[in-house]
Order: C-alpha cells, then sequence, then structure tokens
C-alpha cells in the first residue's frame, strides 16, 4: 500500500515509532459470486483491497476509493463484517504501525477488473472454489464476509439479540 501524504509528515516528526492507524479491507463480490482480489506489488500476496482513510474520510468511502485506485471496478459498501486490531508490523523501513482494521462486504456494480496503479501486480475475480494462495488475513475476511449475521468483534462472545 502506498503511504499517504499525511502519513509521511507525521514520520517527519516522529521516526519509525508505532503509529496506530485506521485501516479498511474491502471483499468485493461481483453478480457471480466470484471475489476480487490483487496481488500487492509489496509482497506479491494475493489479498483482499484495502488501505488507509484519508483525514475525515469515512470508512466506507475509503472502500470505494480503494477498490476503484487499486482495480479500477465501481463497488457499494453493503456492511461491516469485522472490526479488529491488529498486531503490531514493522516495514523494511523501520516504520512501526498498528492497524485498526474495518473489513467491509462490498458489491461489484461496474469497472472492469485490472491494475489501475502501482500497488498491484495483478487484479482477478476468483470463484470461491478457486482461490490463489492466501495469507490467514485475506482468507478470514472472506469468510467473514460470507457469513449472515452481526459484525465480528474480536475477542467479543456473539450474542443474539433478544426479542421484546
Amino acid at each position: 500500500m502506498a503511504t499517504p501524504d499525511f502519513i509521511r509528515d507525521l514520520r517527519a516528526d516522529i521516526g519509525t515509532k508505532l503509529l496506530w492507524l485506521p485501516g479498511v479491507s474491502a471483499v468485493v463480490f461481483d453478480d457471480e459470486g466470484r471475489v476480487l482480489l490483487a496481488r500487492r506489488a509489496d509482497t506479491g500476496d494475493w489479498s483482499v483491497i484495502g488501505g488507509i482513510p484519508e483525514p475525515g474520510e469515512q470508512p466506507a468511502e475509503t472502500a470505494v476509493r480503494e477498490v476503484h485506485e487499486e482495480t479500477a471496478v465501481h463497488v457499494v459498501p453493503e456492511g461491516v463484517v469485522l472490526v479488529e486490531a491488529m498486531s503490531p508490523v514493522r516495514y523494511p523501513n523501520g516504520d512501526a504501525c498498528q492497524f485498526m482494521d474495518v473489513t467491509m462486504r462490498c458489491r461489484a456494480v461496474g469497472g472492469e477488473a485490472r491494475v489501475n496503479d502501482d500497488e498491484s501486480l495483478e487484479v482477478g475475480w476468483f470463484p470461491l472454489d478457486a482461490l490463489p494462495e492466501l495469507d490467514d488475513y485475506a482468507r478470514s475476511r472472506i469468510e467473514r464476509a460470507l457469513q449472515a449475521g452481526p459484525t465480528w468483534f474480536r475477542g467479543m462472545r456473539q450474542v443474539e439479540p433478544t426479542q421484546g
């Protein structure tokens, strides 16, 4: 993921210290039930689409923007499926970050999937029974997006709403 300008500005002041940041992941399905994936330029791994919100940007807006920027696909967010604080990561340049990820299920409504920026090496639609190798992060998000029910919060017991 490309580093937004506001993060570069923060890094000029704090160096490589841990930054707590919002993140948004988009699990995008088409009308055939396929999922949109991108092979990341930074790791070479296939994953769901994601990124960092711009200051003041709402998570749903981030999902729409990131999917279009990276894949040229237009989407409509349908719901939040997962909220999770990720483990801290340290990048090769020494920068440390920890993300609060909000994952949204999205529906494709237009555009043709293609590499649309320098963050992806490949982009494509995959049937659920023919997914490429995925890490736990991407696989868990796809699995959650396929499940009906309330938003999943790590560490919380899921409780059914009461009637009456």
